[in-house]
């Protein structure tokens, strides 16, 4: 039977180094992983990752931060080489990049959404692509979407667009990895409280935001807490192995599939 413990294992995080990703990161080391590698896309996020990398050591396990823009091929490829040079193979794999757009179709540049493919679809698909080539046997890959997925709503369309592709890989790459006993699942929280929430909102919106959930009442900030996100990922990340190929929404009841 295999092992579907936290304890001892090497986790590969794609944006760990600060909000929801180093959350993660710190909560896997509390479970007993024995390694793990924070990636960073920029210089503004060293310090992030520095700090993100300090506590995980202090918890007692391994880590290793790495820098790169993931949006193309190649450097989805040299983080996981770099990563297992340092640490050695994965066996969790976790990618919380993402970008946010909230802007009306007829104002949406060319290169606006190019840069929301390349960051939130192509990186997806290639770093899905590496895990599947270099985590061990019965490992476990998670990425992050939204709960816009099942939203019907205007000035989401290159964001939610963008993400609705991971849809897809999730449920290809648990077909394709799941004879390896490998688990792929898709993670999407509902309008979170971190920096990356509040600039794409004006105030009207952020207010509506943080009483639309059915259980807004019930948290601290209206908004989904990156506190209630985190044991979801590491359910489905240890002994969730069950569930693939499925995107789970976590939003308190903002919206449904």
């Amino acid at each position: 039977m295999a092992d579907h413990s936290i304890r001892g294992k090497v986790v590969l995080i794609a944006g760990g180094a600060k909000n929801l990703g180093g959350l993660i990161a710190r909560d896997l080391a509390a479970q007993g992983a024995k390694a793990i590698a924070i990636h960073y896309n920029s210089a503004g996020s060293r310090a992030d990752a520095d700090a993100t990398v300090a506590a995980i050591q202090a918890s007692g396990a391994q880590a290793v931060a790495l820098q790169g823009d993931l949006t193309t091929a190649g450097a989805v490829e040299t983080l996981f080489a770099d990563a297992i040079a340092a640490l050695g193979k994965p066996d969790i794999a976790i990618n919380t990049v993402g970008k946010v757009l909230k802007k009306p179709m007829t104002e949406i540049s060319e290169a606006e959404y190019d840069e929301m493919t390349a960051v939130n679809a192509k990186t997806a698909f290639f770093f899905l692509k590496e895990a599947g080539k270099h985590l061990n046997d019965n490992g476990k890959i998670c990425t992050l979407v939204t709960s816009l997925l099942g939203a019907f709503t205007p000035f989401y369309a290159a964001y939610a667009g963008t993400k609705a592709p991971v849809e897809h890989y999730t449920r290809a790459a648990s077909k394709e990895f799941g004879a390896r006993g490998i688990s792929v699942t898709a993670v999407g929280p509902g309008p979170m409280d971190t920096p990356f929430f509040y600039p794409a909102e004006g105030a009207d919106a952020v207010a509506y935001h943080k009483t639309a959930a059915a259980l807004s009442p019930f948290s601290k900030t209206g908004l989904t807490d990156i506190e209630d996100v985190v044991p979801f990922i590491r359910h489905l990340v240890s002994d969730g192995w069950w569930i693939t190929g499925q995107t789970i929404l976590i939003n308190g009841g903002y919206t449904t599939k």
